[in-house]
């Protein structure tokens, strides 16, 4: 956002155009009049992760008077459980400490160089004002209390110039930060900012509705949100900012995108925190549009990845749930992180390899994502359905794991057997659609070893084949890939108006 132009002209209307027979539920919500407010304040803001908190200093800055809704029952969002990663330059006071030249006309270039696979379908008026802000962005955190690691930054998203920062653990106490992440000093720092400058904080106020004078014209008159089941009309004076988040956990919502994003993948933050494009649905129901949404399936960036920690329900890249962590009960395991996928094949649910395990390229994902040997006759095509590691007692001892709770769940995503036959008679999720065929898995092995005797993987062309599996006991553990970075969202305006 513009700090400069923040609020100063009033209310934030929400335009665009409606998709037709999205959200009709929302729409007819919508034209019910709120007779009655329950609360007021001059800017609203649905979601109190990184980007409500930061809007809700900034309006407090401005002299407005500011209430926060946030659905879960503390705040930081996605953010608290992340890797505290800020990748922002133009001449931040840290890099010019490191001797680094930098400016806002520079990010703009990297953020916009048609060889940047990555980041070329980005908006570009949007990027341009990104960009000019960037390094006001960066102090502003650092003046809300925000500590960062005081280390050479790295290099970013194809950057020329070093941006990447990483914010310090904001304590030792696992009640503050969750799971001892990077990411709880930047929204920990925030919310103590927030709430000394007077920000009001709802928590577990899940956001349902957002009131306009008309169902599709007139100016944004505020929220409602529901608490115990009962809704809060919360009466927005200048303006709602939606700040919630995104749509990785709203299985429907993220298959407009990519329809094979079904209900079996993972999703990064979870089960801290859900991103269930609320704000999205909510703000397309009165009026708004969606933008960039061809991010999601460029086949760059981090829409998709690949799991890192395999045997638990979460694998998130930045983040092994901490066995005394509040969260860990929800997410059942620290998963066993991989430092080598030459230590193990992944075969999906019916016991096939499907292509080179090393592969970290977008080539992997879409075969995870396609479902194979099926034909496409079982009524259910899209979508992989589970990827299980399969490797063996030699593969623990050189990855140096303990293959035992509270390393791994054995609750549905972790089995292991004296047998490969009796491993795949194991295997029982709620996403396996079918049992794993046992002869499948084991002609699957039994080809695999071949391969390493030949030194060549004819099927897949897997390099430096080093390790058959073949001592027990054997193990299946689940290494389906994750939903990461929601790469779309609310259509705006260079002063983040929708």
């Amino acid at each position: 956002m513009n700090r400069r132009k923040f609020i100063k002209d009033g209310a934030l209307g929400v335009g665009g155009t409606a998709l037709a027979g999205v959200a009709l539920q929302e729409t007819n919500l919508a034209a019910q009049r709120v007779t009655k407010w329950d609360r007021a304040a001059d800017v609203v803001i649905a979601g109190a992760g990184c980007s409500g908190l930061c809007a809700a200093i900034m309006a407090r800055d401005r002299g407005a008077s500011v209430l926060v809704v946030e659905q879960n029952h503390d705040i930081g969002g996605h953010a608290m459980v992340s890797g505290g990663r800020i990748p922002l330059g133009g001449g931040t006071r840290l890099q010019k400490k490191f001797g680094i030249a930098d400016s806002a006309d520079q990010v703009y270039l990297d953020h916009t160089d048609p060889k940047n696979l990555e980041l070329r379908y980005s908006d570009r008026d949007l990027v341009r004002v990104w960009a000019d802000e960037n390094a006001a962005t960066f102090d502003f955190l650092l003046d809300n209390g925000v500590k960062f690691e005081e280390v050479m930054p790295t290099l970013v998203n194809g950057g020329t110039v070093p941006r990447l920062f990483r914010t310090q653990v904001f304590s030792d106490d696992l009640k503050e930060t969750i799971n001892g992440s990077p990411g709880s000093g930047l929204v920990r720092a925030l919310e103590k900012s927030a709430r000394a400058k007077g920000v009001q904080i709802l928590l577990r106020h899940h956001l349902t509705r957002i009131v306009r004078e008309n169902p599709s014209s007139g100016r944004v008159q505020g929220i409602t949100a529901t608490v115990d089941d009962k809704p809060v009309n919360i009466q927005a004076r200048k303006g709602v900012i939606i700040a919630t988040g995104g749509f990785t956990s709203n299985v429907e919502f993220r298959r407009t995108f990519d329809p094979r994003l079904t209900e079996e993948y993972q999703v990064a933050g979870e089960p801290w925190s859900k991103q269930p494009a609320d704000g999205e649905l909510l703000a397309m129901a009165i009026g708004a549009g969606l933008w960039g949404t061809s991010n999601v399936a460029s086949e760059r960036g981090r829409s998709v990845t690949k799991t890192r920690h395999i045997g638990a329900r979460y694998g998130y890249e930045n983040l092994r749930w901490n066995p005394n962590s509040p969260m860990f009960p929800l997410a059942g395991g620290s998963g066993l992180t991989v430092r080598s996928f030459q230590d193990v094949i992944c075969v999906n649910q019916w016991g096939l390899r499907f292509w080179n395990e090393l592969d970290d390229t977008y080539g992997f994902l879409n075969a995870c994502l396609s479902r194979h040997a099926n034909a496409g006759k079982n009524g259910k095509t899209n979508g992989g359905g589970p990827i299980w590691a399969i490797f063996d007692a030699d593969a623990v001892m050189r990855e140096e794991w303990d293959p035992k709770p509270p390393n791994v769940d054995p609750n549905g995503w972790f089995y292991s057997a004296d047998t490969i036959a009796e491993l795949a008679r194991k295997v029982a999720n709620p996403y396996q659609s079918q049992p794993m065929p046992p002869r499948a898995l084991e002609d699957t092995v039994a080809k695999y070893n071949a391969s390493v005797d030949a030194g060549k993987d004819p099927e897949f062309g897997r390099p430096g084949l080093m390790f058959k599996i073949q001592k027990p006991p054997f193990y299946a553990a689940w290494s389906t890939p994750i939903l990461h970075d929601a790469l779309a969202g609310l259509r705006t305006n260079r002063r983040s108006e929708g």
